[in-house]
């Protein structure tokens, strides 16, 4: 039979046939396709004509065709259908992957070729998106460290190998802590939750194959239990579970990872001639240096700060109130912090909850790309690579323009957290391709028969995954290696956590937020609530949020620590964490900077964008019209269609006039002073 992987996909709009696809297609089709690229790179490195902007850059750009049709599907599954057998091939694969590439930038001939261009590059007469792709290539090879030689080159490869290896291993045990763990609750423990809560806990119950309910640590089940149950020694209990993942002692612990992971880091840098890792990795970024993340995070951390512990005595007296002992836990913040929200907002989750609909929030969502952008969603029944997945054909002015698919639900095989990711990027050459886009999300899935509702983060969640959705959708681009989303890291956030602010437009909730049994629109009075709550318990998040980012920040900006869970301690003695709030992401936990290289050094990166998105929707608030189209065409021209096309502070610029400080970020937050 043909492997489905490697033969050509008659299906719609290019989707991989995931009906059709196996597990054990995999490895035999992973093995070809890398064969095919390496006589492909062969063919480019022994060129014997002279080396050209087509026959080397534009060659490489268009190699490896067969290689992506692999990965593509498989780490899609592998991050949310997650199995035994997907677990065991991403092992074999990762330092498989890292070798080849490895080979690719070690490869002498080639670079010599690159160099070449790049050494001549004023007389060959390039374009702009040539011309960008070229100083592209050159700096990847560069920093892949294709100058190296000798012991250093083969050091290298050895590194990124190990490294590959490692962040799979981290991810995977994280996956299996949160798979393994449940919390079996009895009926009576139900009692005093929302009747939606108590649904989903018996909806979680029946999935593990329990007879009772049961809180698991997905947390879209787990944060509002901390929210609502009123049993202190529960909630102490889900909370412990929750933080000590990957720190449980046994097979999945991934602390020794994390010690191997920054060492490996630093001698990866110091061979490139970086004097720490920090330092390699915010060189192309926005920031350029840690020196400018450290005091953008400073700046911002002691408001916060203030903010939280004046936040914490109030919720102290409510805990004295209730016959509490103190002091204040961790594990209090969040069910003392909804009924402090109760005696300040009057607002109820319980009550709000059946507006925020999962079918009204997305459809809310499109609405606003539609008056925006001019984008028209059709739902199309497809085979998607999990049952749940729902698939959009996205068009403009009638014209095909991507695929949106939606995977929402929480389940065991996946991952936790929400991501975005592109089966296929958008691109003209090589080939003209359009975005197949993937918005992964860890809802609470509803009961049969049921509707599903969503948390007001939830929904701000499903905005921001959206706003990435965006950003490739919209990609306008040459070529792939700058479509979509491919920016620099701290640039990244700015499109998703922008198109939050669409959910906090009363019209939008207006007309969007309905009642799920009655379809009645939210009552103003309670519509005025949540928009007049946007900053409540803002000190508490931003405090968790800036504890790990300066983590990461300071783990990589100097000596790899012999000891990362002590040296946490003494980074967050040092700024004066609250003893009541504990990092968003503890270091055992932190896929976004363990899993891989995307966040290392790089957590602030949603500071630093919102530092731009808070200032770029006050150009839509100055023109009076959260729609104006002049700045939503501006806004598409200049930063959504554009993908890593040219550098991030340009595009900025060009949207703005100029780029922004945080006082418009402060004044979100509810942090500036008055």
């Amino acid at each position: 039979m043909t492997n489905p992987l490697l033969a050509p996909w008659d299906t719609p709009f290019g989707l991989p046939p995931f009906d059709k696809i196996r597990d054990e297609d995999f490895a035999p089709a992973l093995e070809e396709a890398l064969a095919a690229h390496e006589v492909e790179i062969a063919d480019i490195a022994d060129n014997p004509d002279a080396p050209s902007f087509d026959n080397t850059i534009l060659a490489l750009e268009a190699s490896g065709e067969m290689l992506e049709k692999v990965l593509a599907p498989f780490f899609a599954l592998a991050g949310a259908d997650s199995t035994p057998a997907r677990e065991a091939l991403q092992r074999e694969f990762s330092p498989k992957l890292a070798a080849h590439f490895a080979d690719i930038n070690a490869n002498r001939d080639l670079f010599a070729r690159v160099a070449m261009l790049w050494e001549s590059r004023d007389e060959l007469d390039l374009d702009a998106d040539q011309a960008r792709l070229l100083y592209l290539s050159h700096r990847g090879f560069v920093r892949a460290g294709a100058a190296l030689t000798g012991d250093k080159a083969k050091r290298m490869k050895e590194i990124m190998g190990r490294l590959a290896e490692l962040g799979t291993a981290f991810t995977q045990n994280l996956l299996a802590d949160e798979r393994d763990w449940f919390m079996e609750l009895a009926e009576a423990d139900l009692a005093p939750l929302p009747a939606w809560l108590a649904s989903a806990a018996r909806a979680a119950g029946e999935e593990r194959g329990k007879d009772g309910p049961v809180i698991t640590l997905s947390r879209s089940l787990i944060t509002p239990f901390l929210q609502f149950s009123p049993d202190r020694a529960l909630r102490q209990k889900a909370f412990s579970a929750w933080t000590a993942r990957g720190a449980g002692g046994g097979a999945t612990d991934n602390r020794a990872i994390v010690t191997e992971i920054l060492a490996l880091r630093e001698e990866r840098a110091h061979l490139l001639g970086y004097d720490n890792f920090a330092r390699f990795k915010l060189e192309p970024e926005m920031a350029h240096a840690p020196e400018r993340v450290r005091a953008l995070l400073k700046q911002v951390w002691d408001p916060a700060r203030e903010a939280a512990l004046s936040d914490q005595a109030e919720m102290e007296k409510l805990l004295v109130a209730d016959g509490e002992a103190l002091p204040f836990q961790p594990w209090d913040w969040r069910y003392y912090g909804e009924k402090r929200r109760k005696v300040l907002h009057d607002i109820d989750e319980t009550a709000l909850k059946p507006y925020l609909q999962l079918d009204r929030m997305i459809e809310a969502a499109f609405d606003c790309a539609n008056r925006l952008f001019g984008l028209e969603f059709e739902e199309v029944t497809l085979p998607g690579y999990h049952p749940d997945c729902r698939h959009f054909e996205v068009k403009r002015d009638g014209e095909h323009l991507a695929l949106f698919i939606g995977d929402y639900f929480a389940r065991g095989s996946k991952r936790s957290g929400a991501w975005c990711s592109a089966i296929r990027s958008q691109a003209k050459l090589p080939r003209v391709q359009s975005p197949i886009v993937v918005n992964v999300c860890n809802f609470t899935k509803p009961a049969k028969g049921e509707r599903a509702l969503l948390s007001y983060d939830d929904a701000r969640t499903l905005f921001h995954e959206f706003g990435h959705a965006l950003h490739q959708m919209l990609s306008d681009v040459t070529y792939e290696r700058v479509s979509g989303t491919s920016v620099s890291r701290d640039f990244v956030e700015l499109p998703s956590q922008l198109y939050e602010h669409w959910l906090e437009v009363p019209e939008v909730l207006q007309r969007f937020a309905t009642h799920v049994e009655t379809g009645e629109p939210m009552p103003q009075e309670m519509l005025d609530k949540v928009l007049g709550a946007a900053t409540f318990d803002m000190g508490f998040a931003t405090v968790e949020y800036i504890a790990s980012a300066l983590v990461d920040l300071e783990f990589h900006d100097g000596p790899a620590p012999a000891d990362p869970m002590q040296k946490q301690q003494e980074i967050l003695d040092d700024i004066g964490m609250p003893q009541a709030i504990v990092m968003r992401h503890a270091t055992p936990q932190f896929a976004h900077v363990f899993s891989g290289d995307g966040y290392s050094s790089g957590y602030y990166s949603y500071m630093w964008s919102e530092v731009m998105d808070a200032d770029a929707f006050e150009a839509f608030e100055e023109a009076g019209d959260a729609f104006d189209p002049k700045i939503a065409r501006s806004l598409e021209e200049n930063i959504l269609s554009k993908g890593g096309s040219v550098e991030a502070d340009e595009l900025y610029t060009r949207f703005r006039g100029r780029m922004p400080g945080p006082e418009a970020l402060l004044k979100g937050r509810g942090l500036a002073a008055e």
